[in-house]
């Protein structure tokens, strides 16, 4: 019964070094599983950081490949090795002084005028946004489109690490979403009113109520929210 139910095991090659690995597994519990440990490069194991972007091959497959390793399961045959991190100039800017009538996207990095839109950004990007397109939309100084278009980058870097022209895409979206939500987006209100909240001491006071109230209480409060 024991032999029934056993994973399969498939042989992954970590660094170079083959390893036997039960199916399923993500590539960051195969390295763990191989005792590989993670002492940077893990991140939130979500999806979410971007630090633990992986370059592999599969089997019989030329393509080199990149993926998050918290959110892609091993292939038999496969190659991989991971990237802790992916060196690039991130400039220093001062936000109030920057003037979006002037293009600062590219006046920050005028690297992206060197743009051959040849797609690399967007075919390796883990996340599947279409890279090139908010780079191509930072050139020409759509803020809101590039903000947009990257919302979801997770800062892997891999866009930067494949890019021939040396840009550091994941670095002129996120400049564009904090020049949308300074100067192009409205204003949030109740973000607004939230930090008042916090900042006059209202919300140190409405969690002291919350810890005391009983589980049906706290669930009922929940039901009754107030949503957009």
């Amino acid at each position: 019964m024991a032999e029934k139910n056993q994973i399969p095991l498939v042989s992954v090659f970590i660094m170079g070094k083959e390893y036997k690995v039960p199916s399923g597994l993500t590539l960051m519990k195969a390295m763990e599983y191989a005792g590989y440990r993670y002492t940077r490069g893990a991140g939130c194991r979500a999806g979410f950081c971007g630090a633990c972007a992986t370059i592999y091959r599969l089997k019989d497959d030329y393509k080199l490949k990149s993926a998050l390793a918290c959110q892609t399961t091993v292939d038999d045959g496969m190659y991989l090795v991971q990237l802790p991190f992916t060196p690039a100039n991130k400039k220093k800017y001062d936000m109030e002084k920057l003037n979006i009538a002037h293009n600062a996207l590219l006046k920050e990095y005028p690297e992206i005028a060197r743009c051959i839109s040849c797609n690399s950004c967007t075919k390796v990007c883990p996340q599947e946004l279409k890279v090139m397109d908010y780079v191509q939309a930072s050139l020409r100084g759509d803020i809101e489109k590039a903000a947009i278009l990257s919302f979801d980058c997770v800062q892997c870097g891999l866009c930067a690490f494949r890019c021939p022209a040396e840009i550091t895409q994941y670095h002129v979206g996120q400049l564009a979403r904090r020049l949308n939500g300074k100067f192009v987006a409205p204003k949030a209100i109740h973000t607004e009113e939230a930090v008042a909240k916090l900042n006059n001491g209202v919300s140190k006071k409405e969690i002291s109520k919350l810890k005391i109230l009983k589980l049906a209480e706290i669930k009922d409060l929940y039901k009754k929210r107030v949503t957009e």
